[in-house]
């Protein structure tokens, strides 16, 4: 872990602005595209880079914004990874999110995310506050070796009906589908089986499958021959160099999806599921026009 001063701490993006507190990750799941070349990192990926000054920089930044609008937080690097236990900078920075009365999607894989619940359900008072949660693999001992270092999916799913009991919509994150790994029908109806039993709002999905760039294929592939011996060598067959690899049960598996979510009443095109994370309600909105 090492201390930086950054220069700012926004990035907009499709009606929302994102934030990454940190830049790096210790959560060690074996897919993760955050370690593609394509994002340049000077650093080891779990020495993680914390940005020390974030919860200035947010604050100046709110206090700047004319328009009220949702902070995103934690597409890139979990917001709640073992560092910030200690740190607590993501907390610092949802007291400023609720104090100037903005709005928050945040995304996690962990149970930290709990500690803060008295300021989500603050924000969500204020304006608006979607929790985001990942969910891959129902089986708890395939889950500790995809994604070894954060709690499984059987706790996740606990925070989810938690979080939703508080009255604080939840969109679940279905991806990555990993390719003779997790691509089975019966993984996919157990994950969605307790979303419908937790009332998730919506599921993001992209279809089944994983994509892979240059930094995270060698990183995958080097997980492969450690616990999936041989199929590396199947991916390479069937895949070659790919960025896309989809599920060759893809087809039948995405019609399972749909199929459930139609018939439960949750979101499932991404373009929805977005547009209902970067939307700020209009009250909100008008608000923050008197305000300023």
């Amino acid at each position: 872990m090492h201390f930086v001063d950054a220069k700012g701490i926004l990035t907009a993006n499709s009606g929302m602005n994102g934030m990454n507190i940190y830049r790096g990750c210790t959560h060690g799941c074996i897919y993760c595209d955050s370690r593609s070349a394509c994002y340049h990192f000077t650093h080891e990926f779990e020495d993680i880079e914390v940005k020390q000054n974030a919860p200035e920089l947010l604050e100046r930044a709110l206090r700047s914004k004319r328009k009220k609008c949702m902070i995103g937080t934690g597409a890139m690097s979990d917001p709640y990874m073992h560092c910030e236990e200690k740190l607590g900078l993501t907390r610092r920075c949802l007291e400023i999110i609720s104090r100037y009365e903005f709005g928050l999607a945040i995304q996690t894989k962990s149970d930290r995310i709990l500690r803060d619940i008295d300021l989500l359900c603050e924000i969500n008072d204020k304006a608006k506050c979607v929790v985001e949660m990942t969910l891959t693999t129902y089986d708890d001992k395939l889950c500790s070796i995809l994604e070894p270092n954060v709690c499984n999916t059987k706790r996740r799913i606990e925070v989810l009906e938690i979080i939703k009991e508080r009255g604080i919509p939840t969109v679940v994150w279905l991806s990555p589908i990993l390719p003779f790994i997790n691509d089975t029908e019966e993984n996919l109806t157990s994950i969605l089986g307790e979303c419908v039993r937790v009332g998730v709002k919506g599921i993001i999905c992209f279809g089944m499958g994983l994509t892979l760039r240059d930094g995270d294929r060698e990183y995958y592939y080097a997980a492969l021959d450690k616990y999936f011996p041989g199929l590396k060598d199947k991916y390479i067959k069937t895949y070659g160099s790919q960025y896309e690899l989809p599920s060759p049960d893809n087809k039948q598996l995405m019609k399972i999806f749909t199929d459930t979510c139609k018939e439960h009443g949750i979101m499932y095109r991404p373009d929805e599921c977005f547009e209902y994370l970067n939307d700020l309600p209009l009250r909100y909105e008008q608000m923050s026009f008197e305000d300023f």
